[in-house]
């Protein structure tokens, strides 16, 4: 009898992770290759959705992750000028969720949670300083070889090893889509908007057809946390000119006539894609999270989509590992998946966009007007936070043949 091989995930990040925890989970031994000489300290991604924490549950994390972060019960909408336009209660959620809430906590916490609940487990191992050159699909098995010549096999490869993924390139799998035309600024600062913004709440999105832009509160490592602003630029000015403390400056000045001194702690600066990978399955390799989908952030979708990923994958895996399921269920994983990312995801965090920065008054003022008849409404919130929280796009996933 063949030697099951155990399963590869490329790559350490939350997604990879995730995998690694639903495969170890079912008994499905795997080994992690991760580029990095440690675990990544990324602060990228900072939201985690009610259903993703119910399925962070299933390996002891969530709790932990609530502990380390800030729980937002409420988001709301703003004009420029801070008047509110709405403000959601996501306790409302409680009748379908164990977390009636977003959660603020940087991606990276999670990423070293579930290291330390994996790294004791049977059948579990991490290799550090593993890149990835190539993968293929032998027939019977899948191998990776490292840019070391290192060789290695395994029963599936799971490329969860971020957009630029070596696994979805070496499997020539195209990413279609577009890139917008202006880059994202993210400056957090210490300063706590709510000493100036009444009632702001902990996740504040400003519609303004000059200049849209969200106010997050995040850990941030300081007592009081780091209130998080992500604003678009001009595609002309040079990255040197946006990063400049005197860009930053201006930029939060713009917040709140009559300030600009406030302290910035960390700067960064990306490009922005709407991508959706070709498929997410050719034949033992398979993809999942920002290998497979990106978007932009507003919203938080994407880290968010790319935990549903693996733990959707995960599961129909260790089912064909096992001998339980044919192969062709990870086939219903690709039709899961990648319909509801273009379904859902695509087309939410692209309307989310057009929605802030919509220019024609019309436009504005019927976003304004179904915000804010939406929040006024039990029903209308109900149902407007099912989709915004991504439970919605769960159970369409699961409609899926």
């Amino acid at each position: 009898m063949a030697e099951v091989k155990p399963v590869l995930v490329v790559g350490a990040g939350p997604v990879g992770l995730v995998a690694a925890a639903e495969l170890i989970r079912h008994s499905v031994p795997v080994i992690v290759l991760e580029e990095g000489a440690e675990l990544s300290g990324e602060m990228r991604g900072s939201t985690f959705h009610a259903p993703t924490l119910d399925m962070l549950d299933s390996y002891g994390a969530a709790a932990r992750m609530v502990e380390q972060g800030f729980v937002a019960p409420l988001m709301q909408y703003r004009r420029r000028d801070h008047g509110v336009i709405a403000t959601f209660d996501f306790g409302v959620l409680a009748d379908v969720t164990r977390h009636p809430f977003r959660l603020q906590c940087e991606q990276f916490k999670l990423t070293r949670i579930l290291h330390d609940i994996l790294k004791d487990k049977p059948g579990f191992s991490i290799r550090f300083g593993a890149k990835v050159a190539s993968v293929t699909d032998e027939g019977s098995h899948a191998v990776a070889v490292l840019e070391d010549g290192t060789r290695i096999e395994a029963s599936h490869i799971i490329g969860a090893d971020g957009a630029h993924s070596a696994v979805r390139k070496s499997a020539g799998i195209p990413f279609e889509g577009f890139t917008w035309p202006e880059r994202f600024l993210v400056l957090s600062t210490p300063f706590d908007f709510r000493s100036i913004i009444p009632d702001l709440a902990d996740v504040s999105y400003y519609a303004d057809p000059e200049e849209w832009f969200f106010l997050l509160r995040v850990p941030g490592g300081e007592p009081g946390g780091l209130w998080r602003a992500m604003f678009p630029t001009a595609p002309e000015l040079s990255d040197e000119e946006i990063l400049s403390a005197e860009f930053a400056r201006a930029r939060f000045a713009r917040i709140k006539a009559g300030r600009d001194d406030y302290p910035t702690r960390h700067r960064t600066l990306y490009r922005v894609h709407q991508r959706v990978a070709e498929t997410f399955r050719r034949g033992r390799i398979l993809l999942a999270g920002d290998a497979a989908h990106i978007n932009n952030p507003l919203g938080g979708m994407g880290l968010n989509g790319g935990v549903h990923d693996a733990v959707n994958l995960g599961e129909k895996l260790a089912r064909v590992w096992h001998g339980e399921a044919a192969d062709t269920v990870l086939d219903h994983y690709d039709r899961q998946r990648r319909g509801v990312t273009v379904e859902h995801v695509q087309r939410q965090t692209i309307a989310n966009k057009q929605n802030l920065e919509a220019k024609e008054p019309a436009a504005q003022a019927a976003f304004r007007e179904r915000m804010a008849d939406a929040a006024s409404d039990p029903a209308k919130a109900h149902a407007y936070l099912l989709q915004v929280s991504m439970i919605n796009s769960l159970r369409r996933a699961a409609e899926i043949d």
